[in-house]
């Protein structure tokens, strides 16, 4: 199956042009440009430019998505298991599969999903402008993002982890004192380290691919971001060990949708509950994860089932 990706084309610039043109247009016609006409001009085109910027950040009802056919869900392409683009181009991951489900179970059919590539520090403010209608992306819920967001009900369960050089491997969090832990801009890694660890160098990356290029690389001590992510790349990585497995406080990972948008939200939260009922995630977990983990992880250490954490 080939997975359809979202491409969005901003035409703010081409209908401010528009409008602009056809202002000089109405001066000329009249016999001269008079500064009342001219800031007459102004103000429409200021106007339109606020309506168009409104329309582009409305996030878009549940009505709205059925009528479409679609649904664009946000999801990493570079966070293997998690969200990323297999060999064949195609999206795969715990995330993905999940989203599969949404579109089958919204609109009739998995190939209903539009996949909008985002990165962690473009969550927020994709479901802001309207370019996504869910995130799924591993997105941690906290307290900032909730002022910002509406989160669903939990589907996982997760803390921070730490990724190492087998040669110097870092087993707890002091012996980064002073040395350098890569992160990812936008993650809780970022925010739990510089909150809580100023003595430690914080260097940071857009995108997880390169974090982990420069963990290879050597230009960092060590990386963290979410326990669950560090251990499969270890796996996948011989000559790397986690060796801090749990900082920080125990989060949950959720689908958030716009601010505001009710329906959606609760749409979402029935058909969590409903999944629930069958161990959706479970399965999921079985499909997507247990290859990469084997018997590192427990799945029931991971997994959220209805919505409820245990």
């Amino acid at each position: 199956m080939k997975n359809k990706i979202l491409k969005t084309l901003l035409l703010t610039g081409l209908t401010v042009g528009l409008l602009t043109g056809c202002g000089k247009g109405s001066n000329q016609a009249a016999g001269g440009t008079e500064p009342a006409q001219a800031a007459g001009n102004e103000a429409v085109v200021q106007e339109t430019e606020a309506q168009t910027e409104e329309a582009a950040s409305a996030g878009r009802s549940l009505e709205e998505i059925k009528a479409s056919g679609t649904i664009r869900i946000g999801v990493f392409s570079d966070k293997n298991p998690f969200g990323y683009v297999d060999a064949n181009g195609e999206v795969q991951g715990y995330d993905v599969y999940f989203a599969k489900r949404i579109g089958q179970d919204l609109l009739g059919s998995e190939e209903s999903v539009e996949y909008v590539f985002v990165e962690a520090a473009n969550r927020v403010e994709y479901l802001q402008s309207g370019k996504v209608d869910i995130i799924l992306a591993n997105f941690t819920v906290t307290e900032e993002r909730a002022e910002k967001v509406d989160f669903a009900l939990p589907y996982m369960k997760v803390a921070l982890g730490v990724v190492s050089n087998e040669a110097a491997p870092v087993t707890e969090v002091e012996q980064l004192n002073g040395k350098t832990l890569i992160v990812v801009k936008g993650t809780t890694a970022e925010s739990y380290f510089g909150e809580n660890h100023p003595e430690i160098n914080l260097l940071k990356f857009d995108e997880y691919q390169e974090a982990y290029d420069a963990l290879l690389d050597g230009r960092g001590d060590a990386f963290s971001t979410d326990n669950t992510e560090v251990l499969a790349w270890a796996l996948q990585n011989p000559g790397f060990t986690v060796g801090v497995e749990s900082v920080g406080s125990l989060d949950t990972i959720a689908p958030a949708v716009q601010k505001g948008n009710t329906q959606l939200l609760n749409w979402l939260n029935e058909e969590i509950q409903a999944l629930g009922e069958e161990q959706f995630f479970h399965k999921n977990f079985d499909e997507t994860l247990a290859p990469v983990y084997g018997t590192a992880v427990d799945a029931d250490n991971l997994v959220v089932e209805g919505g409820v954490v245990e």
